[in-house]
């Protein structure tokens, strides 16, 4: 999200506040895991699904992760099972875009994708955090190869309309100088026993050493242009060879400049568990974990199957859907049992024959909308004139961050890199524009940061969540009060019926949420089948 502007003076107390805005990204983590945003995982293993009754049908409603890897793991347990599927795909927000590849929104509005062969650009997940060991465990097993993806670059850029003069400065600059600027004022505040009531005697001479090591200040305690501080913040002339070799010290930004642009907020980011390094990302394009999924399941998936009605009673579960590859024509199919992964976006339109609380529970989660936006150049100028490999560049326009793409180093010709992720507030003012100029509002807010943008632009593409039909939002979006209401019903059986998503799990907006929320549910639907419940 863009960052706030900060255009008061800051008082002493003030400035630790927001000094306090690093280690507050814990509180920062610990509130989003409370509304589902972001946790730790709990996978160990899979599950070990036992002594299942032959001839039990299981129907799977949705072939994104959640539904093949819950046919993957009842098939293997001896269930019979098939899945139905809206799209003429499977992988569900697991999506990469390529060239040929067509993007057409609520309205109309129709994208045709132009990149070079070999490109792409992932318009939902794009990166896997190292903990996430549910989804890494099964890209293990299905044979998905990864690589690194670099979140954290100290040579991308970080930038603030209101501060710096509206130009970019580079992460290592503006992060030696806020920890430099920090260490010096706690560094001189312990020296003149400010922070007795709480700084021991033992402490005194640990604290003052530790300032002095970790924001690079000189003897005297103070945080300034020299030797010291260039070598966090790089030099103003690299050092070099020859008798005009010698390194020339870099000036430090503007203290009041750094404190007032609230670029410090992306230092936090950063800093939270599932931001951290090391993260992942599949070779050749996110929907490779898709694709390695279907492999498992292909048999099952029946594609092009719109759902309408999911009904239940004492003996199965009756789905209604409209073929769409037979003109709409109305089917319906029998099972013993449902796992329903339909994104709550979307179940909530349907008829679905459950309980009042579980209709409640459906109905309280409302989605994210964003947009993210690719875009080809015909060139790596952000490698051959920026040094810039990989990593994210962060800036308080709607944009919000550039990400530059985790491979293909050194190659020649053109490539994509993330132009925008726009989330909340942002996001919905972009929904509502027409693709190219969203495209064209992405080219001239980077170019603010890239001059390079206009002359090396190729093509792009746009893709706004709210307007993709199949799911109409970026993902659920739990409050802390309609979790602690609602989502343990959300989360049960209701009688022959059981919900799986990143929606069901305390990992909302994850693939990891969706392979823990599988897991979970298919545990408790053979524990009910078998009758252990």
């Amino acid at each position: 999200m863009s960052q706030p502007h900060h255009s008061f003076p800051f008082t002493r107390r003030q400035l630790l506040t927001r000094i306090g805005a690093l280690a507050g990204s814990v509180a920062l983590y610990q509130a989003m895991t409370t509304m589902g945003h972001a946790v730790g995982t709990d996978f160990t293993h899979p599950p070990s699904l036992t002594g299942a009754k032959k001839g039990t049908r299981i129907l799977v409603l949705g072939a994104g992760l959640a539904g093949m890897l819950s046919a993957y793991e009842l098939r293997k347990a001896g269930y019979d099972v098939q899945i139905l599927e809206f799209q003429n795909r499977s992988g569900g927000r697991n999506i990469s875009l390529r060239a040929g590849d067509t993007v057409t929104e609520l309205g109309g509005a129709s994208q045709k994708v132009h990149f070079a062969k070999g490109n792409y650009f992932n318009p939902g997940p794009w990166r896997i955090p190292y903990h996430h060991q549910g989804l890494l465990y099964y890209c293990r097993k299905f044979g998905i190869e990864l690589e690194p993806f670099i979140e954290v670059n100290h040579n991308t850029w970080m930038h603030s309309s209101d501060t710096f003069g509206g130009k970019s400065v580079r992460y290592r600059e503006f992060s030696a100088d806020f920890y430099g600027f920090t260490a010096e004022l706690l560094a001189k505040a312990i020296n003149q026993h400010k922070l007795d009531d709480i700084v021991s005697e033992d402490e005194h001479h640990y604290l003052i050493e530790a300032m002095k090591s970790w924001g690079a200040l000189t003897p005297d305690l103070s945080y300034t242009k020299g030797t010291i501080s260039s070598w966090r913040r790089g030099f103003e002339r690299a050092q070099g060879g020859g008798l005009n070799g010698a390194s020339v010290p870099s000036d430090v930004l503007a203290r009041k400049d750094i404190m007032k642009s609230g670029l410090w907020d992306w230092m936090a980011f950063n800093q939270r568990i599932d931001m951290q390094t090391t993260l992942f990302q599949p070779v050749g394009g996110m929907d490779q974990i898709g694709k390695g999924f279907a492999r498992q399941v292909k048999d099952l998936i029946k594609l092009n199957c719109k759902v309408t009605q999911i009904s239940q009673n004492e003996q199965g579960v009756t789905v209604t859907y409209n073929d769409m590859v037979r003109g709409g024509a109305v089917r319906q199919m029998q099972a013993d049992y449902c796992v329903c992964t339909i994104p709550l976006s979307i179940l909530s339109q349907l008829d679905v024959q459950v309980e009042d609380a579980m209709k409640a529970a459906i109905l309280a989660v409302p989605y994210a909308s964003s947009v993210k936006i690719g875009l080809e150049f015909n060139r790596r100028f952000w490698e051959e004139d920026e040094q810039i490999y990989g990593g994210i560049s962060f800036t308080d326009q709607p944009i919000s961050q550039i990400s530059y793409p985790s491979h293909g180093y050194f190659r020649k010709g053109p490539a994509v890199l993330l132009g925008g992720y726009l989330f909340g507030t942002p996001a919905y003012d972009y929904v509502g524009m027409p693709p190219q100029e969203r495209l064209e509002r992405a080219l001239e807010q980077g170019g603010i940061i890239h001059p390079q943008y206009h002359k090396e632009f190729s093509n792009g593409v746009s893709f706004a969540w709210s307007r993709t039909p199949w799911v109409m939002g970026c993902c659920s979006m739990w409050t802390e009060e309609a979790r602690r209401t609602h989502y343990k019903t959300l989360c049960s059986i209701d009688k022959r019926i059981v919900l799986a998503g990143e929606h069901a799990s305390y990992v909302g907006c994850w693939q990891e949420g969706a392979i823990l929320s599988a897991l979970d549910a298919i545990t408790r639907l053979h524990q009910r089948i078998m009758g252990a419940t």
